[in-house]
C-alpha cells in the first residue's frame, strides 16, 4: 500500500494534458519549469515503483509534450536510468518524424517495453498535408500492423538491435484501426506470421 499512499503526494495540481482533436502543430510545448517539475516527479515515482518491485517506463506519444527526438533526449538526460525506462513505440516515433531504429540504437539499454505499430505513409502524408488531428488520422487509417505490405516501417533492423541489447520484455503488436474498415483477425494473423518469421518466437 505504500506505493498508493505516496503517489498522490507527488502530484501537483497543474494542467491535465490530453489528446485532443487539435492539429498536431498545436501540441503542448513544455516550459523549462514544466520539464523540471515533470522529470523530478518521474524520478521520484520511478524510485517508489522500484522499491515496490515495479518499473516506471515512459511512453513518448504523438500530440503530447514528449513527442519528438529532442523531447525524448531531454527526458532521458534528466531522469535516472535505473528509475525511468523508455517505452519504444515504433508507430508514434515514425509519425512524429523520428527514426525508430535510431532511438532503439541510442537508448537500447533503457528500453523496457515495446509497442510495434506500422504506418501507412500515404495516409500520414495526407494527414500532414491537410493539417488534421492525430485522432482524425487514426480514423483515416494511419496505423497498421507489422507485416502489412502497405506499411512504411522497416522492422528487421529494429528487432535486431533489441536482440543485440538482450531485450527480454514484451513485443506488443498494436493495430489501432477501425474494426469496421479492416478485419482485426486478419491483421493479427499478418502480424503474428511476420514476427514469427523474423524472431522465431
Amino acid at each position: 500500500m505504500l506505493f498508493y499512499i505516496r503517489v498522490p503526494s507527488l502530484i501537483t495540481p497543474v494542467h491535465c494534458i490530453t489528446i485532443t482533436e487539435e492539429p498536431l502543430k498545436d501540441r503542448p510545448r513544455f516550459t523549462d519549469e514544466q520539464w523540471q517539475q515533470m522529470t523530478k516527479g518521474l524520478n521520484q515515482l520511478g524510485s517508489i515503483a522500484k522499491a515496490n518491485g515495479m518499473q516506471l517506463c515512459y511512453h513518448p506519444h504523438v500530440g503530447t509534450g514528449v513527442q519528438d527526438l529532442k523531447d525524448i533526449d531531454k527526458l532521458m538526460a534528466n531522469t535516472t536510468p535505473e528509475n525511468v525506462k523508455l517505452l519504444l513505440d515504433t508507430g508514434h516515433l515514425y509519425y512524429a518524424g523520428v527514426d525508430p531504429l535510431a532511438v532503439t540504437k541510442k537508448y537500447a539499454n533503457r528500453i523496457k517495453h515495446v509497442h510495434l505499430k506500422n504506418i501507412r505513409q500515404s495516409v500520414l502524408d495526407k494527414s500532414e498535408e491537410d493539417g488534421i488531428s492525430f485522432l482524425d488520422s487514426i480514423q483515416k487509417g494511419v496505423f497498421t500492423v507489422p507485416g502489412d505490405p502497405k506499411g512504411a516501417i522497416d522492422f528487421p533492423p529494429i528487432l535486431q538491435e533489441l536482440a543485440k541489447a538482450h531485450y527480454q520484455g514484451w513485443l506488443v503488436v498494436e493495430a489501432e484501426q477501425d474494426p469496421n474498415k479492416t478485419n482485426p483477425l486478419e491483421n493479427a494473423v499478418i502480424a503474428r506470421t511476420y514476427l514469427r518469421k523474423l524472431t522465431g518466437l
